[in-house]
């Protein structure tokens, strides 16, 4: 008769309980009992996937608000996402992935009208230090840059990445040989400088001279196409940003600056060139351009309209193909004796030469 009755369902509660006590067991290295350890693990992996499904909801049922929120409720009432972090690396793939959906969702998760994950992380930064110092162990790392990126969701713990020294140490993770590790490296650097404007503008505000120059040196002027294309990308990205117009001027104000983005534009892939346009249009179009900028372009005036002349992308675009030719026409008219004409105000900035 035994066969015929379910188990009773795990309430939320019991759920995060029972997980807690397990990872706690997990984080052990006392057990030398490799049966009895296998078991522990694999009911640990279940767990997981049941809280999930609470979340997450099944093909059968949507997820519970109730549920949700007791299970966030007690989630967040000891230190059980500390554990979870700890134990990841102890865990298969498959329960890793639940982990990391787990985390992600109750990011979003709201008890009476409150972000609680955001408060427990604003009281526990640490956690951040060992989710971004990962990047350094392949084995762990995509899962703990998953999670990294639910984190930074909020803005104060974005703010905190980005005040600390994890910052300069994501030029070295964006240039790790695996691909896998330094693709999901350049996404997290990608989500903490586009993410939360003010943050942002204020960060780079704040931390202009050694951003840039790391910036320039160590992902511009990097030998790899993959490291150089994503970093002009997201310079572009950054610069076009009405958030950063501070900061754009003050870039597109240097002769520096601007020798690198001319040369990127030689760059042999036409995608590079493509990505470099649209931050060099912008030292073409500063209505401002020192001195410097404007006699370094009068004196290449030859070459850059033979060369944007000849520049194409291969699909149509009508933005592009205006942007080039009010690059084109900026260049051929500059003189050094005269106020520089510029794009107006409501223009995006969308140029790109050849």
């Amino acid at each position: 008769m035994k066969g015929l009755f379910k188990p009773k369902p795990k309430t939320p509660v019991e759920l995060v309980k029972l997980t807690r006590e397990l990872l706690l067991y997990a984080n052990r290295t006392t057990e030398t009992r490799e049966k009895k350890r296998e078991e522990k693990m694999s009911e640990l992996s279940k767990l997981l996937l049941e809280m999930r499904t609470v979340l997450f909801g099944s093909d059968q049922s949507e997820p519970n608000a109730d549920a949700c929120e007791q299970l966030t409720r007690e989630f967040f009432k000891e230190d059980t996402l500390r554990l979870l972090i700890a134990s990841l690396p102890k865990l298969a793939m498959g329960p890793r992935r639940d982990a990391t959906h787990v985390v992600a969702n109750l990011q979003r998760q709201r008890v009476d009208t409150k972000l609680i994950a955001c408060t427990y992380l604003e009281a526990n930064f640490d956690i951040m230090d060992t989710l971004i110092l990962d990047y350094e162990d392949g084995d762990v790392a995509l899962t703990y840059g998953a999670i990294a990126r639910e984190c930074i969701r909020h803005q104060s713990v974005a703010r905190y990445v980005l005040e600390s020294e994890h910052m300069k140490k994501f030029f070295s993770f964006l240039q790790i040989p695996n691909f896998d590790i330094a693709s999901d490296a350049q996404a997290t650097f990608k989500e903490l400088l586009t993410r939360h404007k003010s943050t942002v503008a204020e960060f780079l505000s704040k931390n202009y001279d050694w951003f840039f120059q790391e910036y320039n040196s160590q992902l511009l002027e990097s030998s790899s196409y993959i490291t150089k294309r994503h970093a002009v990308k997201l310079l572009g990205d950054i610069l076009l940003d009405r958030s950063n117009s501070a900061v754009m001027v003050k870039y597109v104000s240097s002769l520096d600056n601007m020798r690198i983005l001319m040369n990127l534009l030689r760059d042999s892939n036409k995608n590079i060139q493509f990505e470099s346009f649209h931050v060099f249009k912008l030292f073409v179009a500063n209505q401002n351009k020192p001195p410097e900028i404007i006699s370094v372009l009068i004196a290449n005036r030859s070459k850059l309209l033979r060369f944007f002349s000849d520049f194409n992308i291969d699909k149509v675009n009508e933005q592009f193909e205006a942007d080039k030719s009010l690059v084109i026409r900026e260049i051929a008219t500059l003189d050094l004796n005269e106020t520089p004409s510029t794009y107006g105000d409501d223009d995006d900035g969308e140029t790109s030469p050849s």
